[in-house]
């Protein structure tokens, strides 16, 4: 049963700063795990930690290969229940409970990566990791579906974009807080030869989560319960809202053609993001301080290049930006197989902070446009937009693993990222979207 269905389940008030504000606070509280543990401190921790290479029964595996399979576990797992959880959300309304309940798993995660110190706990290291993006993907479904419900069209990419802005802004306080406390952890009382500081790091990107999560969790729209409150009978439900949804995309030939090329691009783009620091670290010899000044460069330019597409978006259309944006990535992917010194690193990485924050925010606001303007379904609808993006980080997370597996060489991975950016490239090219007017 739809919105449509039940005249007595008001629509929120659309535009409301104090709403659209308190939306955009959960990228600045969500996106300290998209930098700190996917990103900038995890990874070469992981791997500093970690043997060179893992046995993982009768199968030796880099620890570089296993951190790509382990993305891919977690993906893996959240595309299988997204659609689901997704349905039932907008069969029962409950929107905001399943937002609560993946923010709280992903920031357990985060807390229990505290205890993992060497290859004796790396089952805690994998299952804290695992679960604290299962959170975090999980999370994204529900957080992306809100953007129609307390947004006019007109405002989608400069709302999508201060989402992004608040993330990038957040995540670097934090981000330098624990930089300080990695460099120097005696102002802290820490020892300064141990992993406690990295540890203790991770454990406040789990206290940063839940903490400010609070400010959304009070600010959107609450949830309007209806139909059963049994379990099996919303799973029946969502399921139909599902299907519903499927059925309706058959007709929509705009929006396939977005998904085709967004599932392309996103094997790249999310890969990409994932792996930098991993690729940084054995291919160049980056350390951990030296990563976190990198990303730093990173998320100060993604910040300007949000705005910046969200701008040229408003001005030329989304696919103009788009399609500029996807040349971009393409040539970062044949410049990172190319770089040889640190210093051009920096620069590969100011490309990808000018891209990364615009193709994120550009995606989820296209999609938006895209969406038929009566639907009450937009949970189901962002389910399909998700799962895509999950299903690209497993295929891409797996391809990129294994091609270092079978070649031997991690550089033949990155090029083959650049691959995906090329097929999107084509697809994006015959996309039309409708261009609201700005107020």
């Amino acid at each position: 049963m739809s919105h449509l269905d039940n005249p007595s389940l008001s629509a929120p008030v659309k535009n409301d700063p104090r709403t659209l504000n308190g939306w955009a606070m959960f990228d600045w509280a969500n996106s300290a795990f998209a930098l700190v543990i996917t990103v900038a401190v995890f990874p070469p921790y992981f791997l500093q930690v970690t043997d060179d290479v893992v046995q993982i029964g009768s199968l030796s595996i880099s620890d570089s290969t296993l951190w790509s399979f382990c993305i891919s576990a977690a993906y893996i797992l959240i595309a299988i229940v997204s659609p689901w959880l997704s349905g039932i959300a907008d069969a029962g309304g409950r929107k905001m409970f399943f937002l609560k309940f993946f923010t709280t798993f992903g920031a357990i995660g985060c807390l229990s990566l505290l205890w993992f110190n060497g290859m004796s706990t790396l089952w805690v290291g994998t299952i804290g990791f695992i679960m604290a993006m299962i959170g975090f993907a999980g999370g994204l479904v529900f957080y992306n579906s809100y953007l129609p419900d307390i947004a006019t069209e007109d405002m989608y990419d400069r709302v999508s974009a201060r989402g992004f802005a608040y993330g990038y802004v957040g995540s670097v306080l934090l981000l330098i807080v624990n930089l300080i406390m990695i460099l120097k952890p005696e102002f802290f009382g820490l020892p300064a030869e141990d992993t406690l500081p990295a540890r203790i790091t991770f454990a406040m990107v789990g206290v940063w989560w839940i903490g400010f999560s609070q400010i959304p969790f009070r600010r959107l729209p609450k949830d309007q319960v209806r139909g059963s409150d049994k379990v099996s009978v919303m799973a029946k439900q969502g399921w139909q809202e599902i299907k519903k949804v499927w059925r309706d995309l058959q007709d929509q030939v705009q929006v396939k053609r977005f998904l085709y090329s967004f599932f392309c691009y996103s094997m790249g783009v999310q890969t990409i993001l994932y792996v930098a620091a991993v690729f940084a670290e054995k291919e160049l010899a980056f350390a951990t301080d030296e990563l976190i000044y990198v990303v730093l460069i990173l998320q100060v330019v993604a910040i300007g290049g949000a705005y910046l597409f969200a701008l040229v978006s408003e001005r030329k259309g989304n696919v103009y930006s788009l399609v500029t944006m996807l040349i971009i990535w393409t040539i970062i992917c044949v410049l990172a197989y190319l770089v040889e010194a640190k210093k051009e690193f920096y620069y590969v990485a100011a490309l990808v902070g000018l891209v990364m924050g615009g193709i994120q925010s550009l995606s989820r606001s296209t999609y938006s446009k895209l969406l038929p303007e009566d639907t009450s379904d937009t949970t189901s609808y962002f389910s399909f937009y998700d799962v895509l993006e999950k299903a690209a980080i497993v295929l891409g997370s797996f391809s990129f693993g294994l091609a270092e597996l079978i070649t031997g060489d991690i550089r033949n991975s990155v090029l083959l990222l650049g691959l995906f950016f090329v097929i999107s490239l084509i697809l994006l090219l015959r996309l039309k979207v409708r261009h609201a007017d700005v107020a």
